[in-house]
């Protein structure tokens, strides 16, 4: 079932959100209590960090900001298309590892030059 909110959380946020705070964002897992009341929601942006991929806390903030604010939306879209009797409450965290591993490719890449 986690698998089937994250793939329909990731439709609904690329065709139905027009939030510009949550552009290019990805949801990386979704794990669900036993009880199917809460779903932790990992998510992370794509290709909108810094030159080298650091993290921007700001817009880090404004995106956590945007999707707390659709959650409601989020939940009424998943109850319609999901064939589930209870839709869990939605709590968003940031999963800085995309940018971590875009920062370490970074590093490598600039290192990789310095050989040549």
């Amino acid at each position: 079932m986690s698998e089937e909110i994250r793939g329909e959380l990731a439709r609904l946020l690329h065709e139905e959100i027009t939030d510009p705070r949550i552009e290019l964002v990805t949801i990386t897992r979704v794990d669900l209590s036993p009880d199917f009341r809460n779903a932790r929601i990992d998510w992370s942006r794509m290709g909108v960090d810094g030159d080298h991929g650091e993290a921007d806390p700001e817009v880090d903030q404004a995106t956590q900001e945007g999707l707390e604010s659709a959650s409601g939306f989020l939940r009424r879209r998943l109850a319609h298309t999901l064939p589930i009797k209870r839709v869990p409450e939605l709590r968003f965290h940031h999963d800085g590892s995309l940018a971590l591993g875009a920062h370490t490719l970074g590093l490598i890449a600039e290192v990789s030059d310095g050989e040549e």
